[in-house]
């Protein structure tokens, strides 16, 4: 019997996805449904497949959006995070299953009790970071438990760059994800996290400065600067007693000193609007956050704020973003500062077709057992092959799939609104993630607890 499977939305990170659910589907006996605002988009290899077929949808066309729910036996949504509760009430009142890659929100979270009762599986975070993150860490701390160890440290960092033989910018950065998701990263609220028995808080305006650096073997040195909210999976990471829990977004070094430049600034501020910004130039930009003078260029007025000597690398770095640039002009109408900040990066740190991108995630777990201390660290890294095949659309779009495959065969079973940290469920997607060369490295190490030599000031 056919299987309908509906995927609402076809961005960028769909195309493992897809692929990997058309690859499946004689021997799983699958149809693909992928409906999109823009179905022209989707690329020839999938709207010809066979098993496929592709249609507009207008998520806010209540009736198209039913329709095509009701004629699935479960929906993948792949649209942006706030609109996944008009799908999530509708695969609720047509009794769907739903798997997402987004954060849980508070709306799709009171669904639960009603999901439970009809026996459906709302699966979210199951993406990247969150997803892969959940699985890998819910592995290796059940095993420490599962030997009677007490865990008490554990940091998680993740981070989409660019691959090395793509690096090709002072700013070792291109964007791989969603580039308004890059500038207003850090912002609505101050990091919070706990190291060694402490409370920690980072307010947005130096979040930016509080880096700790990491090494991967064979890739170098990066650095870490902390998420918003470290301590929301404390309870559900069975962690509540941990001395240290840090988890954070993973940069090439310097990165996140340069980045500063532009919190200090006032360009990634997303909360009013500049008239006139269209027809702006990149120089007028930055003059709107520079001191008056009579005499003195924004080239200096700038140097002068920031304390940037004409030799420093952090210099070359603005430079290279044509920021002084009276002929380059912004294209957008009554923009905030961080939309015009993100056209300008666009102009600059958008992937080639024969680039390649890289993501990083790397744990640390400290744990006492035996009355001894003992750390692991576990590490992976995804190369992509290039613009449209990304390591970033990998790993976000095939746990995704390997779910949902699951779910369509009873494997995993347990009803409600959840996140991938059950054995039922982090088991055979790891698992089958590893086929695809997706898969960490774990290592034994010396104890080291926290470093506070390792944060830079």
């Amino acid at each position: 019997m056919m299987r309908n499977i509906l995927v609402v939305g076809a961005g960028k990170s769909t195309s493992y996805l897809l692929d990997y659910l058309l690859e499946q589907s004689v021997s799983e006996n699958l149809h693909l449904t992928i409906g999109d605002l823009h179905p022209e988009h989707i690329s020839k290899a999938v709207s010809n497949h066979k098993a496929c077929t592709v249609i507009s949808l207008d998520v806010f066309d209540n009736n198209a959006r039913r329709k095509a729910i009701a004629n699935s036996d479960i929906v993948i949504s792949m649209l942006p995070a706030r609109f996944h509760i008009k799908v999530a009430e509708d695969c609720l009142s047509l009794e769907k299953h739903l798997v997402t890659a987004s954060y849980i929100s508070d709306e799709i979270k009171n669904l639960d009790s009603k999901a439970k009762e009809k026996g459906l599986v709302f699966m979210n975070e199951i993406g990247l970071d969150p997803g892969i993150d959940h699985m890998s860490a819910m592995k290796v701390l059940d095993g420490i438990r599962e030997k009677g160890g007490k865990v008490i440290l554990f940091e998680s960092f993740t981070g989409g760059l660019v691959a090395p033989e793509s690096d090709n910018n002072l700013w070792n950065y291109k964007f791989t994800w969603n580039p308004r998701n890059v500038v207003t990263a850090g912002q609505g609220g101050t990091a919070k996290f706990i190291q060694e028995g402490t409370d920690k808080y980072i307010p947005y305006h130096k979040l930016f400065r509080r880096t700790e650096f990491l090494t991967i073997e064979g890739y170098g040195k990066f650095e870490g600067y902390a998420n918003r909210d470290s301590l929301k999976y404390r309870e559900a990471y069975g962690l509540k007693d941990v001395l240290t829990l840090y988890r954070g977004t993973m940069r090439r070094v310097g990165f996140s000193r340069a980045w500063n430049m532009f919190v200090q600034l006032g360009m990634t501020d997303d909360s009013f609007t500049i008239e006139h910004s269209k027809g702006m130039s990149y120089r007028e930009f930055v003059n709107l956050f520079l001191p008056y003078s009579p005499t003195d260029t924004v080239e200096l007025k700038l140097r002068l704020y920031l304390k940037i000597d004409q030799d420093d690398i952090m210099w070359e770095k603005l430079l290279e973003l044509n920021l002084f640039d009276s002929s380059k002009k912004v294209t957008t109408a009554n923009a905030t500062p961080a939309q015009v900040l993100q056209e300008i990066l666009e102009q600059h740190w958008t992937l080639n077709q024969d680039d390649k991108d890289m993501i990083v995630m790397y744990h640390k777990f400290g744990f006492e057992l035996n009355g001894k201390k003992h750390q692991i660290d576990s590490n992976m890294v995804v190369l992509g092959e290039n613009q449209n095949y990304t390591a970033m659309a990998k790993t976000v779009g095939l746990p995704v799939a390997i779910a949902t495959l699951l779910i369509l065969n009873k494997k995993i079973t347990t009803p409600g609104v959840q996140i991938p940290l059950a054995k039922e469920v982090y088991e055979p997607i790891l698992k089958e993630l590893e086929k695809y060369g997706i898969s960490f490295n774990e290592y034994q190490v010396p104890y080291l607890g926290y470093n506070p030599d390792s944060v830079a000031s």
